[in-house]
């Protein structure tokens, strides 16, 4: 197979106009001179996308079948995303692998949160004293990451309820330990800012949304090479959820309200940061599987250019995973659009084609 136009190719990532030729599922390039006559595609090619925090196996209602999680897996590969990282469930959702091997599916295990202090169904329910314990064993369980949830409504507070944490700050160290010694590393659920300076002293590696984080704690978090992941189309929500909560818990609809009326001027900081962004979606429950492209174009509302939208969203959160991108001898995992993505950000999320080692797995004309 030959491919002729730009693609973001190598390993600094960067748009290159050329020829390429794949055979045996390895992209390489093909010397100038040869010409692009025999072009199989012509048009715009990049590395797979990735959806690092979405939930393979939860619906609006809970935990779903295998034939749903099918579906939602189908739902990812058809927006151009090759990588997930399923962000916690509370099913065995391993068995979705015997049916495709595309996208890749990197497991969290389960939730791990305190008793009655998330979505109901959903975590394990322990007290501080057993996380060191649970995370270990949520670390085996998993592919290499533990999902906690660091705060959440404390309803027991009543009126004065509010996003809070969940564990004190030794017991998050001993945790976060145990967890990397068990040799995985650990994204934390944290919406609030009170949550956010334990969660660095603790050493955790993710934090996801990251909707309450100053520019002292992100410039601690790119100091300690700790990644975050905004979930723009989660945020949208918080005003929804300040109405829901109404004046039964003024406190926490407050904060919630803030967060969403400061949501642009707060992801025009963090992605001035400079520390290390993931894309993620948080689909599974408030938002539907393979709505990366809609992630993303919030992200060009808050002020960030296309080129590093596209960059985060692909090689850059492929390569933090630890997966290559597209360079000379490397698998042909790659995304092919017949408009440049980088001038029409309405292609994203809705591909012309999507390979896996070079071969189509989703066609968009068919």
């Amino acid at each position: 197979m030959r491919l002729h136009g730009w693609m973001l190719w190598g390993q600094n990532a960067q748009w290159v106009q050329g020829t390429w030729s794949v055979e045996g599922g390895i992209i390489r390039s093909v010397p100038e001179g040869q010409g692009n006559t025999c072009a199989d595609f012509t048009g715009f090619f990049t590395p797979g996308f990735a959806d690092v925090h979405c939930h393979i196996g939860i619906g609006p209602d809970g935990p779903v079948d295998i034939d749903v999680q099918k579906a939602q897996m189908e739902a990812q590969l058809s927006s151009g995303v090759l990588l997930v990282r399923d962000c916690g469930v509370p099913v065995d959702n391993s068995q979705v692998r015997l049916h495709s091997s595309v996208p890749v599916l990197i497991r969290c295990g389960q939730h791990i949160a305190r008793v009655k202090r998330y979505i109901r169904g959903l975590p394990r329910e322990i007290e501080p004293a057993d996380l060191p314990e649970v995370m270990a064993q949520e670390a085996r369980r998993g592919d290499g990451w533990v999902k906690i949830v660091g705060d959440w409504i404390d309803r027991s507070q009543g009126a004065q309820a509010d996003l809070a944490p969940l564990w004190p700050r030794e017991a998050l160290i001993d945790g976060v330990a145990a967890a990397h010694e068990a040799g995985a590393r650990v994204a934390v659920h944290a919406f609030s800012h009170t949550v956010i300076d334990d969660l660095l002293e603790a050493g955790v590696d993710d934090i996801e949304h990251g909707s309450g984080m100053d520019a002292v704690q992100l410039q601690c978090a790119k100091e300690r090479g700790i990644a975050v992941t905004p979930t723009l189309q989660q945020v949208e929500l918080f005003a929804d959820f300040a109405a829901q909560a109404g004046r039964k818990y003024p406190m926490y609809a407050a904060t919630m309200q803030a967060m969403y009326d400061t949501r642009v001027a707060h992801a025009q900081m963090l992605f001035d940061s400079g520390v290390q962004i993931l894309s993620g979606t948080d689909s599974g429950g408030y938002q539907e599987h393979g709505c990366i492209g809609d992630e993303l174009r919030l992200w060009l509302a808050a002020g960030l250019r296309p080129e590093r939208i596209l960059d985060y969203a692909t090689w850059g959160t492929r390569s933090y995973l630890g997966f290559s991108s597209l360079d000379e001898g490397k698998s042909a995992d790659m995304v092919f659009f017949r408009e440049d993505p980088r001038e029409n950000p309405s292609v994203w999320g809705k591909p012309d084609v999507v390979f896996s080692a070079g071969v189509p797995v989703y066609c968009r004309d068919s």
